[in-house]
């Protein structure tokens, strides 16, 4: 009977199994047992994510109407502005930058905003709005950087906010990603864990995985048409390391 007690008493409490994972499934920041989860509203975007997400909106808006080869030529990420024969102007300066917001259909912004959804709005409450807009710049320069050393001469023009939101699921690993929805602002939650722990958590694992496998897939045009708009896998890698790694200078 006792027997039979403690059993039910284990399946009673997840925290009994620590095996799961070594950091474990807790939302508390200190691991301590919080109380019961409050219902969240379907949306609870952080002001500066909303922001990000109706500039990108409005500005594919003014792409689609009268103003789509204007804005790609000048703003978007053109390799060969820096290696081809042309003058060092402000859009070579803007554009590493601006093409983020820029995007090449429908699906492509719809994805992207999705998931800045997801990866933005805790990563600002955590960190706060301004350092967010740094954050995506930095995040955005490093995709369009490795995209730049891999393909120098390249005349394709580089769009999307993916480099940029990359770079905050990047962060996002680096927490285990834990949220602590108990806080009207649902944030990250916890320290910026060390490397070698997050390489252990079966969740980060499981995620980098599926990430880098569908970032390969979509990169290599696997199933693609000969028609489809090629997927710039490297940028997207590009903005996931400087996420991962440069977290902390960015973190409060």
């Amino acid at each position: 009977m006792d027997k039979e007690k403690d059993e039910a008493a284990s399946a009673a409490d997840p925290a009994a199994d620590s095996s799961a994972d070594p950091i474990g499934t807790n939302d508390g920041p200190n691991g301590e047992a919080g109380p019961p989860l409050r219902r969240e509203p379907v949306f609870n975007l952080a002001l500066i994510v909303t922001v990000f997400a109706l500039a990108c909106v409005g500005i594919f808006a003014l792409q689609s109407l009268w103003l789509g080869i204007w804005l790609t030529v000048r703003f978007a990420f053109l390799p060969i502005r820096y290696t081809g024969p042309y003058a060092f102007d402000i859009y070579a300066v803007l554009s590493p930058i601006t093409y983020s917001f820029l995007h090449g259909g429908i699906a492509h912004l719809a994805v992207n905003m999705i998931w800045l959804a997801a990866f933005g709005s805790p990563l600002a409450n955590r960190i706060g709005s301004m350092r967010f807009v740094l954050f995506w710049v930095a995040g955005a320069a490093a995709a369009a950087g490795l995209h730049f050393v891999l393909h120098p001469m390249s005349a394709a023009p580089l769009v999307g906010a993916s480099g940029a939101i990359s770079a905050m699921m990047g962060a996002a690993a680096r927490f285990a990603f834990r949220v602590d929805r108990r806080q009207p602002k649902p944030s990250f939650t916890g320290p910026v864990l060390p490397v070698p722990l997050v390489l252990r958590s079966r969740t980060v694992i499981v995620f980098l995985a599926v990430w880098m496998a569908v970032n390969l897939v979509t990169g290599l045009g696997i199933g693609a048409s000969p028609d489809s708009p090629q997927i710039a896998w490297e940028a997207h890698i590009g903005g996931f390391l400087l996420g991962f790694f440069a977290i902390r200078l960015f973190d409060r």
